[in-house]
């Protein structure tokens, strides 16, 4: 899928041909999380969103040799498309790991989780849907902290569950995790849940 073929909203329906959870993952790098997440979760719908075209390519041609029917990988921005192509109140998990940290102070503002874009995540979230978040950037992950600590009225935070793909000693399974465990880097992890009404 490319974003430029969409307009409006999604039809999850129409794009899986079902109605089920609906799992989403920002920054699928080579789509390891979605392949093994999906395989262990055929209950469940998956898509993905890359920017990097190289990434975007690689994991589309992992999918399509897997042929798992309930995934799905876009290459996008990922703030603009959650912003226009995403129903409110869609998304069951929303899956962070490892984005990109931008760590110069310069560049701060292009972080994903930022104040600026908590309604928008939030907004995107089922009530009693999950916000997973991870990465090895300990500047990164207290500013996550220090952002979602000023949205406890809707998010409370809970348990971080690793998925199917992590092996001993991992938390999420994704290359750059094993990339960034080589490197004798920590994972951090946070799980947060939207409440209900």
């Amino acid at each position: 899928m490319q974003q430029e073929d969409l307009q409006g909203y999604l039809d999850l329906r129409g794009i899986f041909g079902r109605r089920a959870p609906f799992h989403l993952e920002i920054g699928s790098g080579k789509g390891t999380f979605l392949v093994h997440e999906a395989q262990a979760h055929p209950e469940c719908d998956f898509l993905g969103i890359e920017w990097a075209r190289r990434y975007y390519r690689l994991a589309q041609d992992r999918l399509g040799r897997w042929g798992i029917e309930n995934v799905r990988i876009i290459r996008a921005d990922a703030v603009t498309f959650l912003r226009e192509h995403i129903p409110v109140g869609a998304v069951d998990c929303l899956h962070v790991y490892f984005p990109d940290p931008w760590p110069k102070k310069r560049h701060l503002r292009r972080r994903l989780i930022q104040q600026a874009n908590m309604d928008l995540l939030i907004g995107c979230l089922k009530p009693g849907g999950q916000l997973r978040l991870a990465t090895d950037h300990e500047g990164y992950f207290e500013q996550m902290k220090a952002v979602t600590s000023m949205c406890r009225d809707t998010l409370e935070e809970i348990e971080f569950v690793r998925p199917a793909g992590a092996r001993e000693g991992e938390q999420t399974g994704t290359n750059f995790e094993r990339k960034y465990i080589r490197d004798k880097r920590t994972t951090h992890t946070l799980a947060l849940q939207k409440k209900s009404d």
